[in-house]
């Protein structure tokens, strides 16, 4: 695989279950993969929990994924929303594993109109409600 994101395609399905989520809330996440061949992004699940341990665990231990989150959260006294999305790859992952999703992660967010924050994560602890919220609060201070 080059490094182009010509050579990953997004299928339709993760587009419209992303409208989904943005504008029907119909979802609070979904997890995005790639295909067996590794030549499109395609959705791996999509959820309507609203427990985010329920999304941690989702995550797998030894494999990359995308996702998309609509996270709730208060900010000086009010209930705010922000679709972030998140980028995982846990230190398990090996390099050549983790190259064609670094090439597919721009093709996505590119198709992915609306993600107001954008998160990477190596770990559990990275992905913790806390860490999470507390970069979305810093990349909206920017």
């Amino acid at each position: 695989m080059t490094t182009g994101t010509s050579d990953v395609t997004v299928t339709q399905d993760c587009i419209a279950r992303f409208q989904d989520l943005k504008l029907a809330k119909k979802y609070t996440y979904i997890l995005y993969k790639l295909s067996e061949d590794k030549t499109q992004v395609v959705v791996d699940k999509a959820s309507t929990s609203s427990k985010y341990e329920e999304f941690t665990s989702d995550l797998p231990d030894a494999e990359c994924r995308f996702a998309v989150y609509d996270l709730p959260y208060e900010e000086d006294g009010a209930k705010r929303n922000k679709i972030t999305f998140v980028s995982w790859a846990p230190d398990e992952v090996d390099t050549k594993e983790r190259k064609p999703y670094i090439v597919a992660k721009n093709a996505l967010r590119k198709k992915l109109v609306g993600v107001m924050a954008e998160i990477q994560c190596e770990d559990l602890p990275g992905v913790s409600y806390d860490s999470v919220v507390e970069a979305v609060r810093k990349q909206r201070e920017q």
